[in-house]
């Protein structure tokens, strides 16, 4: 499955942001239908985001769509209306667990089956620290069906919680985030999906992006949201491994394929054991997907 290093919003009512968005570079755009469309605008998005997964080159990007939460009167509209266009997958907002991807499920089978298109197609991404339960739910994804990516939400969490910020005076996140950003990592991993970053709010910041982009990796994420196509250059380059990371990979599993019985090895004057291989297998491994 293909490693989506960068999604980036892109608001579904807006003609010109859609037609820039197809050339940023993005592995993912996220057609949105929730927060960056009004209500009032709700309906002509869905036609306009019907049209552009019709016509879009789908060979630069993924195309996934953002519905609005299920226990909203617009989900069911948004994703009737946009699945017949066959989406790569659906964003759901407020997830509180493996019961609403369940319930999303269900709706998509429905609508694959209508509309003729192999079941399974529509992967879902889970956005699954939104509310104030969810958090609570995020060792349970395993199985989960259709769920290829699982994300965090500060922003609207923090409302959720009523806080005044989700930062402290340094910009750092406080406690509640960095728990929750920790618990969809374990929970991502633990589901065997993809775990990608929560979005970076300040978009002209480009050395805070690049820190959470490099922190985010260092942890165990595979990518970011984008909420603004310049952002996207820096998130690809920063999920990317580069040639050092490659040929110490290549070198690693080299060495294990040597010795197959091996537990432990010595490379270059540092021990090495099953660990090391497995990260060193996981870094070819989105070296292969090309980034998508």
């Amino acid at each position: 499955m293909n490693i989506l290093r960068s999604m980036l919003f892109v608001p579904g009512d807006s003609e010109k942001k859609l037609a820039k968005a197809s050339n940023v570079g993005a592995d993912a755009l996220i057609l949105d239908l929730e927060d960056a469309v009004a209500a009032a605008r709700r309906p002509i998005a869905r036609e306009m985001i019907q049209d552009y997964l019709r016509g879009a080159d789908r060979s630069r990007s993924e195309l996934w769509v953002r519905i609005n939460p299920l226990d909203s009167a617009d989900a069911l509209r948004d994703v009737t209306a946009v699945a017949k266009a066959r989406p790569d997958g659906i964003a759901l907002p407020k997830c509180d667990g493996p019961h609403h991807v369940q319930q999303l499920s269900h709706y998509l089978d429905a609508l694959e089956i209508e509309h003729g298109i192999p079941l399974g197609s529509i992967a879902i991404c889970a956005i699954a620290t939104e509310t104030a339960i969810a958090p609570f739910a995020l060792g349970q994804y395993k199985g989960a069906p259709r769920l290829r990516v699982l994300t965090w939400g500060a922003e609207d969490l923090a409302a959720a919680l009523g806080a005044s910020s989700n930062k402290d005076a340094s910009g750092q996140y406080t406690p509640p985030y960095v728990l929750a950003r920790s618990l969809c990592l374990f929970g991502a991993h633990a589901a065997g999906v993809q775990p990608l970053d929560t979005v970076t709010p300040d978009f002209r910041d480009n050395a805070l992006l690049l820190r959470e982009c490099e922190a985010a990796r260092r942890d165990g994420y595979l990518g970011k949201i984008a909420i603004h196509p310049d952002q996207v250059a820096i998130i690809n380059e920063a999920f990317t491994p580069s040639s050092a990371e490659i040929a110490h990979a290549q070198a690693i599993i080299a060495a294990f394929a040597a010795n197959p019985d091996a537990g432990a090895l010595s490379l270059g004057g540092k021990m090495i054991d099953l660990p090391h291989l497995k990260q060193a297998e996981r870094i070819l491994a989105i070296v292969a997907s090309g980034g998508r």
